[in-house]
């Protein structure tokens, strides 16, 4: 699992005041006290995308994932319960969970040894041949859907994009003063969003996070997602996303055909890109995360098919 980063922040720079202090010290103390058969092997940083997680080779063909944030703690839990049945049925690989950490060492949270799929993440190594990615990206999100999503958790994009309502006003109102977006149109795309028809079906199967960075690439083609993290049920337009974030005009055509969802999911998720866009770069631009730059790129892609 490749997490290779192009973003400007620094490995020890934090994103949010509580995140927790992880190092390879750290790391090397937790193999050591609970997977005695790994403690030998050589522990590197691998510079992560995401906001939510530290990540470390194990060795040449695992990872080691670390929760950041002090919330994180039904993760490595939900992993290692769901993915094994979820994979065999999914057409592009995903994490295989190996060892299930405990809070230890001075860290309070669970945490997980995975398989390492070797590629790179899309935001560093961009999908080449994006008509393909298209239909295998929207395949992966139409098996994932259709799964029996009996007794799964909410994700916490599955529910109303509206709950973010605050969120996404407050940063067009910001962007629009410093000349990011046009607050007008931004403000129009936005309340056609909450006047959208909801989700009225059962929950189902998303992973939530569809983001360049959680897609892996080889030799410009995608093989794999990673980061589950916010696999869940709940309304299915969230899984959508990479179709501003990811595609272009030419190919978001192609993605939504082998997604195969109504007109109402497609709007809503054109909703969730708009959402994550804006909230995103507001929040993310002083940090000096590539966040902002791939919810820029969402921005753009949004309000350019609304006008």
């Amino acid at each position: 699992m490749s997490s290779h980063s192009s973003s400007t922040r620094t490995p020890d720079a934090k994103l949010h005041p509580d995140e927790l202090d992880i190092d390879e010290t750290l790391v090397r103390r937790l193999i050591s006290s609970q997977f005695a058969q790994w403690a030998g092997l050589p522990i590197t940083r691998a510079p992560a995308t995401g906001t939510d997680n530290a990540m470390y080779r194990l060795g040449d063909d695992m990872v080691v994932r670390l929760p950041r944030l002090p919330g994180g703690t039904d993760q490595a839990e939900k992993e290692h319960h769901w993915l094994p049945r979820l994979a065999p049925h999914l057409p592009l690989a995903v994490p295989e969970p190996l060892g299930k950490g405990v809070p230890g060492e001075g860290y309070e949270l669970p945490w997980s040894v995975l398989r390492w799929l070797d590629g790179e993440n899309a935001q560093d190594a961009p999908v080449t041949d994006l008509p393909r990615a298209a239909v295998e990206l929207g395949g992966f999100v139409t098996a994932l859907r259709r799964l029996d999503a009996t007794d799964g958790p909410p994700s916490f994009r599955g529910g109303p994009v509206s709950a973010n309502d605050g969120e996404v006003r407050a940063a067009i109102r910001d962007l629009g003063a410093n000349g990011t977006v046009d607050a007008a149109i931004a403000t129009a795309a936005w309340e056609e969003t909450l006047r959208l028809p909801q989700w009225t079906g059962e929950p189902v199967w998303v992973h939530a996070d569809l983001l360049p960075g959680n897609l892996l690439t080889r030799a410009g083609r995608l093989t794999a997602v990673i980061d589950f993290g916010g696999l869940g049920v709940g309304d299915p337009a969230c899984d959508l996303l990479p179709a501003w974030t990811q595609f272009t005009a030419d190919t978001r055509a192609l993605f939504r055909e082998a997604a195969d969802v109504d007109d109402a999911t497609w709007a809503r998720g054109r909703g969730w890109a708009l959402c994550f866009g804006l909230v995103a770069e507001h929040h993310y631009r002083e940090k000096g995360h590539v966040l902002a730059d791939v919810g820029l790129r969402a921005v753009r892609e949004v309000l350019g098919e609304y006008a």
